[in-house]
Parts: C-alpha cells; sequence; structure tokens
C-alpha cells in the first residue's frame, strides 16, 4: 500500500490528523481581508467526522471578507517536539444562527471543564442574540508528524 500523498482527504483519518483534530489547540484560520491583504486569527474549531466548524460573533470583520472571498486555509499544530501539523484548504460557509452555535457550545466543552464552559456560554448569550456558523468542507489536505511524514523539501 502506497502512502497518502499530500493534498488526500483520507490524510484526515490519520492518527496524527485525528489528535490534532481532538486536541484542545486553536485552528489559525487564514483568509484574504476585505482590504487585499492576508491575515491569520486564532478560532475554536469542532470537527464533525466531515467538516471544519467555526463560529463567530456576526459583526466580526472576518465576516465581511469571507462573505465577498470564502477561500481559506487552516492550520492546527502542536508546539512539542517533534510537531505535528494538519494543514486544511476549503470554502468557507456561512449561516446566522440564532443564539449560540451548536458547534460552539460543543466546543466551549471541549477546551474548559463543565463548569467553566456554562458560564463563559452564559456570559456570551448577555451579549449577542445570534452568531455566524463558519463551516469548512475540506478540499486538500495536508500532514506533517516529522517521523513518518516530512515536509517535501526534506524528502526530495
Amino acid at each position: 500500500m502506497s502512502p497518502v500523498e499530500q493534498g488526500d482527504l483520507r490524510l484526515l483519518q490519520h492518527p496524527a490528523a485525528q489528535e490534532l483534530l481532538q486536541s484542545k489547540i486553536p485552528a489559525r484560520l487564514a483568509y484574504i481581508a476585505s482590504d487585499g491583504t492576508p491575515r491569520v486569527v486564532p478560532i475554536w474549531f469542532h470537527w464533525n467526522g466531515t467538516e471544519i466548524v467555526m463560529a463567530s460573533p456576526p459583526k466580526a470583520p472576518k465576516l465581511k471578507s469571507l462573505a465577498k472571498n470564502p477561500k481559506v486555509s487552516l492550520t492546527i499544530d502542536e508546539n512539542g517536539f517533534p510537531p505535528k501539523v494538519l494543514m486544511v484548504r476549503g470554502t468557507a460557509r456561512l449561516e446566522s444562527v440564532e443564539g449560540i452555535v451548536p458547534e460552539y457550545a460543543a466546543c466551549a466543552a471541549r477546551y474548559f471543564d463543565a463548569q467553566m464552559a456554562e458560564a463563559w456560554l452564559e456570559q456570551l448569550r448577555t451579549k449577542v442574540a445570534s452568531m455566524v456558523r463558519i463551516t469548512v468542507t475540506p478540499e486538500w489536505v495536508g500532514l506533517l508528524d516529522f517521523k513518518t511524514r516530512f515536509p517535501s523539501a526534506l524528502t526530495g
């Protein structure tokens, strides 16, 4: 069996990718801002098995940019050595949701303990009546684990 090539969506099933997708590490969301310059922002994410789902308050500047140019890249990586790095490219879909996006509540439960998550969500409910769900279906996936999967510059 030949190794799965960079870009192949099957990389999402690799144990290193699954570990990162279930981790408490924020994703880094890269997009092109309205002024044409690149941006990268840390953001909580929820992996539902086929898509990466994020959420944002409706007035967040990134939403106007994503509506204009929905092509994005996400990276989830750890600081330890050797590092694991998951890279995903796709197209963001935006959807307004009344109240808290359910996947955002799932993120809070993963990133915090149960009591802290509920306190965070309760506070958020006083600040926003709605949120925007940002859904990215992976179109390209890259994975580095620096044990079995190295950057192409080191393998050529």
